[in-house]
């Protein structure tokens, strides 16, 4: 065959395997709810199980302090990683915050009670709203999120611990006002270098969510900068330490998600 004639054969090869990914990607759905009055939305990514009634795992996830759901979305790729799960990325409202006093880009609050409980408020009315839409696996029911995301995974925990099955924060730490009651699984990301969330910080809540998930041990190195703490609560704590600073690092959504998916309680 010549050159001539393989090229457009090549290309239009290309085009159609483009199509069909296009086809088989979750496209994303805005979903409103109203909290105090206010409207809140979400970007949810649904996969093609839900439409067959296929009980399926919910992932909310949080952007940080100045962010978006869009932002989100496209920096933790969730959907992608895992097109099994239902996954969610709330939007945040302009919160007040130590780098930006005036509240002027939006956040999630820090404490129980803080901002009238909006942002706890619409995690129950998002998660009742997405039950009665999609067939929710209530077992498999997770958080992640990034700076002031991972702040409010850990608001979640003390907060809902009954809805969730395991958290991942990233970049983040126990507001000193929260006081966590049920051991669950957590895998905590963490930079060295990190400006704004010290090591020492998340040293602090490291060694309190090991206490409280029984993972007290001595653990086994998991890669590069990552400890596993095994459970006598079966809670295990996963620890990465990366050398960079207050970043989603490229590699922690794979881990996110490979994590996550292995936690699943018992019927």
């Amino acid at each position: 065959m010549s050159t001539h004639r393989l090229v457009p054969i090549l290309a239009a090869l290309a085009v159609s395997a483009a199509v069909s990914a296009g086809c088989l990607a979750a496209a994303p759905v805005t979903m409103s709810w109203t909290v105090n009055g206010v409207e809140r939305q979400g970007l949810v990514f649904a996969p093609s199980l839900a439409a067959a009634g296929v009980k399926v795992p919910l992932v909310f996830a949080f952007h940080g302090h100045g962010g978006n759901m869009h932002g989100a979305a496209m920096s933790m790729k969730i959907q992608t990683l895992w097109p099994e799960a239902l996954v969610v990325y709330l939007q945040g409202l302009p919160t007040a915050s130590k780098v930006d006093p005036h509240g002027n880009r939006p956040g999630w609050q820090h404490a129980v009670g803080e901002e009238g409980d909006r942002d706890l408020k619409l995690v129950d009315v998002a998660l009742a709203s997405l039950r009665a839409k999609y067939p929710v696996d209530d077992r498999r029911v997770y958080a992640t999120g990034f700076s002031n995301g991972a702040f409010f995974n850990y608001l979640l925990w003390a907060a809902r611990p009954s809805t969730f099955a395991a958290f991942a924060p990233c970049a983040g730490r126990i507001w000193p006002t929260l006081h966590l009651t049920d051991p669950k699984p957590v895998l905590v990301i963490a930079g060295q270098a990190d400006p704004l969330v010290h090591l020492a910080d998340v040293e602090a809540t490291v060694a309190t969510v090991r206490a409280l998930d029984g993972a007290t041990a001595a653990g086994a190195a998991c890669g590069p900068g990552c400890m596993l703490y095994p459970s006598t609560k079966k809670a295990p704590v996963e620890v990465i330490v990366h050398p960079g600073g207050h970043v989603v690092p490229p590699w922690a959504p794979a881990k996110i998600v490979e994590f996550l998916k292995a936690q699943t309680p018992a019927p």
